[in-house]
């Protein structure tokens, strides 16, 4: 009798859990906190740079619009594509579906998850080139990395359904030892690129996709394959590609290979670059500012030189933060936060922005307030101190949620100001 009374009891408990947890109301979001302010005044610094990118936002209203390409490179805030999704997908929405755009030919790193596409790899490696290549170059492209396919390797490409797809690029490393890509789609017969060429260097093709194409596997038949990239197009609209490495600085993309690189953007111009490095090198204590400015402007020059139609905009470092270490003696910080002061901030972030800003000044760059538009000082630990959290536990990295609110800004920041240099040229029309 104990027994039956006590598996009663708790029955009785779980019933009256379920019946508590029925009654509960149902989740809402938590409002989301408002964008701050910029250190210019504007949601944009030199918008006026812009606009070789407005104009062609401007014609994706054309009966046959060209293709709109945005071009983000940078660290891990651009490699997880979680906020770069977000404004690709808020941007998609108003200037048309312009396909995934650019990605690396592979797996780059444990849980890749790109937004809009399925990748994965049967055999094909990914080879990631070192960090912080000081200016030695390395022969990678953008993506800061390559895939190796041998004979027989598979890498699959699954778009998220409706995505409207017309076109497959990849850009690779042709050579006498390279062997045939085979293209096999869904639907359709397989189309083959071929990577066998007398001379070495790079080499981007473009194959038409079938309407009703959607996954697509990536064989390489007979010989090995390099890949530095592999892209998908719509036949008109915005894409966005997001290249990013995580760990990596100005430095790393300093070291990439000129000729791939030049391939990868006469392959498909981007209308707009945006430059977002600047964490890793804010929490470098030996940073050196004089070095770095030299870097960020060498930087600047050379993508003027191999994208010469593509407006710039630098995405300013984001404000992060760090335990503070338990040891004493000097130390670089330019803030205290949280009501110990256990989060502190490098002073280098500030140091960063500083460069990032003035550079752009000088050189005509559009300029991003990242850390303003976050909410300023000690804001990556209030934005990880909410009760539905914004940024993760380590005060460098957004959550999902925090990255869709983060995205949102910028995508809003862009258009507000499209909008804006459109109404000055066309009298509010």
């Amino acid at each position: 009798m104990m027994i039956r009374a006590a598996t009663a009891a708790v029955i009785l408990s779980l019933t009256m859990g379920l019946t508590a947890c029925r009654a509960q109301a149902p989740y809402t979001p938590v409002e989301r906190p408002a964008p701050g302010d910029t250190v210019c005044g504007a949601p944009i610094c030199g918008a006026e740079f812009l606009a070789p990118a407005f104009l062609a936002l401007e014609a994706s209203g054309d009966p046959d619009p060209a293709r709109i390409h945005i071009l983000q490179i940078g660290d891990s805030h651009t490699a997880g594509d979680q906020i770069s999704g977000q404004v690709r997908s808020r941007m998609q929405a108003r200037f048309g579906q312009g396909g995934r755009g650019i990605l690396p030919p592979g797996l780059p790193y444990v849980g890749y998850a790109p937004r809009q596409v399925s990748v994965t790899a049967t055999g094909a490696r990914y080879l990631p080139a070192p960090l912080i290549a000081g200016g030695t170059q390395a022969a990678v492209g953008l993506a800061g990395g390559q895939g190796r396919l041998e004979a027989g390797d598979h890498l699959s490409l699954m778009p998220d359904p409706g995505a409207p797809l017309t076109t497959l690029g990849v850009c690779g490393q042709a050579g006498p030892d390279r062997g045939t890509l085979q293209i096999i789609p869904d639907v359709g017969l397989p189309q083959a690129i071929d990577f066998s060429r007398e001379t070495a260097g790079p080499l981007c093709v473009e194959v038409a996709l079938l309407p009703g194409d959607a996954n697509l596997t990536l064989v390489a038949t007979d010989a090995p394959v390099v890949l530095d990239d592999v892209r998908l197009w719509g036949k008109g609209g915005l894409s966005l590609s997001n290249l990013g490495v995580v760990g990596s600085t100005l430095m790393d993309l300093e070291g990439r290979d000129a000729a791939t690189v030049e391939a990868q953007l006469r392959a498909d111009p981007p209308d707009l670059i945006l430059l977002a490095y600047g964490t890793n090198e804010g929490f470098d204590d030996g940073l050196d500012a004089q070095a770095y400015e030299q870097v960020l402007r060498g930087r600047i020059a050379w993508l003027r030189r191999v994208a010469p139609d593509a407006a710039l905009l630098i995405l300013g470092a984001p404000d992060g933060s760090r335990r503070r270490p338990p040891i004493t003696g000097p130390e670089r910080w330019s803030q205290s936060c949280g009501s110990g002061g256990d989060w502190q901030t490098p002073s280098g972030l500030a140091v960063v922005r500083d460069v990032q800003r003035r550079v752009s000044e000088d050189l005509g760059v559009a300029f991003w307030d990242w850390y303003g538009r976050m909410g300023g000082a000690c804001s990556a630990d209030r934005l990880a101190g909410r009760g539905e959290p914004l940024m993760r536990g380590d005060r460098v990295h957004f959550t999902a949620t925090g990255a869709e609110w983060i995205g949102d800004i910028l995508a809003d920041d862009l258009m507000s100001t499209y909008d804006g240099w459109r109404a000055s040229r066309t009298g509010g029309n």
